[in-house]
């Protein structure tokens, strides 16, 4: 599975990718917001080799240099429904590299996949995150309250976190492009 943009090809993952992921899952402020902690050069060889089979993966790459910025995660739910997610290297943020990653994934879904809808969901305090979904037409349905934790506190307690929900019904995606 291959798309490509004008800049970007979005691909499965290669257990070659091993060295780019560790670029950007290595940094704290990159996965400030997502349920793991940074990762090892080891860690990031066995996720190369797990999400090279893992088809929920896309890899991010840069066209003219061959280097993987980033992923997308994109997996299909009940009611033909998909959820996207993203994580990008922080080198290569504020150029649009994950607006038209996620705008062609989505296109690409919608298109012949027979996605109906896709759903999105980001931490509140994540603002680049809520703004890039908010760029790519998705809609705000709702705000979970202190309903997810990924780490513990000192005290072995929770650390909740708010969700904001995001979706866009095929209907609307196909509208927006026309415009």
């Amino acid at each position: 599975m291959q798309i490509q943009t004008e800049r970007l090809m979005i691909r499965y993952f290669k257990e070659e990718d091993a060295k780019d992921l560790y670029d950007y899952l290595s940094k704290e402020e990159v996965l400030k917001y997502e349920p793991y902690p940074t990762f090892s050069y080891e860690d990031a060889v066995k996720e190369a080799k797990n999400r090279a089979s893992n088809k929920d993966f896309y890899a991010v790459v840069v066209k003219d240099t061959g280097k993987v910025i980033g992923n997308l995660y994109f997996s299909k739910g009940d009611f033909d429904t998909w959820e996207i997610g993203y994580v990008f290297n922080n080198d290569f943020w504020g150029y649009g590299y994950a607006t038209e990653a996620a705008k062609a994934l989505m296109t690409h879904a919608f298109a012949n996949w027979e996605a109906r809808r896709v759903i999105a969901m980001c931490n509140p305090k994540n603002e680049h995150s809520w703004k890039l979904l908010e760029r790519l037409g998705m809609r705000r349905e709702g705000t979970l309250l202190s309903n997810i934790y990924f780490f513990k506190n000192e005290k072995d307690e929770p650390i909740w976190q708010d969700t904001y929900e995001y979706g866009i019904l095929k209907d609307e995606w196909t509208l927006s492009l026309k415009e």
